[in-house]
């Protein structure tokens, strides 16, 4: 089959460059040859036309709103299966089978214990720390514990990467819950085997030595939804940097607790911390939606709505259809009181009817829905993020694992254009130990 090519003229002269389609049609320039046959690279802010990799892992249309994982449709996914199921598949390329599931399920509970003396670590933390920090922290802090993969060899058993792998999705939940108690102050609940992935967390989070904490299904399926929802998600921030910074063969760990700290940002895993932090500032302006959304539409107001509208998706996000859903059914379990929530839900509905945000499509999305059903079942803003760590998990140990079995892979090293200063020289006067203004008036100030 004859080999497609784009061709490039810049200054009179024409390169050609392979096209690549993907198997759902998407079509790919490979640039890679472009400097060395044309002296040009290409300049792309926030690399939103750039494509890093070739990925069997998930497909994202946004101007159709379709979120697939390894060929499955998110809403199947969501409605058949359980969070475990969803991170087998995507680390391993498919479901599980009864005795796959069981083995994986059973792994998960061997590891969900940490080192003892990782305990001490939490202690050390200032009273009130962030949880993230501790999270980041507590995870590359792994890497000392546990000596498998913790440096890279191209020769590194199977079973070593599947150890690594289960050891940190059942440990992370360990590690937040830990985090959790130790911002607030309370003793830590060891997780019971007896428990399922959702469920052991939940008790983790909320039991005592004088208070045991309801196990409520509905709150359990609404927490699965909510980790199988946040997965994976393409090359976005967090993924992408688990990606740069696997690419320099470092442990997965600390691939891992990169993606965390990425993930920390209010424009990406902290923007449903952001939704809670906007209700409260309508709440305290006295509660008024329409002037919320009156402030948000004026360009003059530095007023946002946070989750609505989404980056990528141009039309409704496929997950925000889903979790809607899951916030009803929570919110009509629990019969919760809360003026925020009240707020949150007049917010809603007033922004679906206003022909400003339906024009645009700006419609809530999935940070949205997961804050109020954070706050709900009363999980506090400030874990709302790690939260999203602990779905978004399975997502980067198969970015991280894919990108290390590419034979095409390379170190990331993106480029740039040059903006600075041409070349200059220091003023011969000037020796060692004499500080130099930063005008070029040849002006001295004192050390």
């Amino acid at each position: 089959m004859a080999r497609e090519f784009a061709e490039l003229t810049l200054r009179d002269q024409t390169v050609q460059l392979p096209v690549v389609v993907g198997t759902e049609g998407e079509v790919g320039i490979d640039i890679s040859s472009l400097r060395r046959d044309s002296g040009a690279i290409t300049l792309d802010y926030g690399f939103m036309n750039t494509g890093s990799c070739a990925s069997s892992i998930t497909f994202l249309d946004g101007e159709q709103g379709i979120l697939r994982h390894r060929g499955y449709p998110i809403e199947e996914l969501a409605e058949k299966l359980t969070f475990i199921e969803v991170a087998y598949l995507l680390v391993n390329g498919s479901i599980p089978n009864a005795d796959e599931f069981e083995e994986w399920s059973s792994l998960l509970n061997r590891h969900s214990m940490i080192h003892e003396d990782m305990r001490r670590f939490f202690y050390y933390y200032p009273e009130h720390a962030h949880p993230m920090a501790i999270l980041s922290a507590m995870v590359v802090s792994l890497s000392t514990f546990y000596p498998e993969l913790s440096q890279h060899r191209p020769d590194e058993p199977e079973e070593h990467i599947d150890k690594a792998a289960t050891r940190l999705i059942s440990k992370l939940r360990t590690i937040a819950a830990f985090s959790y108690k130790k911002s607030v102050g309370q003793p830590f609940v060891y997780p019971r085997h007896d428990l399922r992935y959702c469920a052991n967390f939940l008790n983790m989070m909320f039991s005592s030595p004088i208070h045991d904490y309801e196990i409520r299904p509905e709150i359990v399926k609404a927490l699965n939804t909510l980790l199988i929802l946040h997965a994976d998600h393409e090359q976005n921030c967090s993924t992408a940097t688990v990606r740069l910074v696997g690419s320099a063969r470092v442990n997965l760990y600390a691939a891992v607790a990169s993606g965390i700290c990425a993930l920390w940002g209010p424009l990406h895993g902290g923007a449903n911390q952001m939704v809670i932090e906007m209700l409260e500032e309508i709440q305290r302006g006295g509660g008024n939606v329409r002037t919320a959304i009156e402030r948000a539409k004026s360009k003059q107001n530095e007023f946002r709505l946070y989750g609505f509208g989404h980056r990528v998706y141009k039309s409704y996000d496929p997950r925000a259809k889903i979790i809607k859903r899951a916030c009803d059914d929570v919110l009509k379990v629990l019969n919760t009181t809360d003026p925020l929530l009240d707020i949150a839900m007049e917010l809603e509905a007033a922004a679906l009817q206003d022909p400003y945000f339906v024009d645009r499509q700006l419609y809530p999305n999935v940070d949205f829905y997961s804050g109020i059903i954070y706050r709900a079942i009363g999980i506090p803003k400030e874990m709302f993020t790690v939260l999203f760590a602990l779905g978004r998990l399975p997502g980067w140990i198969a970015q991280w694992k894919e990108a290390r079995e590419d034979p095409k892979a390379k170190i990331q090293r993106p480029r740039q254009v040059y903006v600075g200063p041409t070349l200059r020289h220091l003023d011969a006067s000037v020796k060692g130990g004499d500080v130099v203004s930063v005008e070029d008036s040849g002006g001295r100030v004192p050390n």
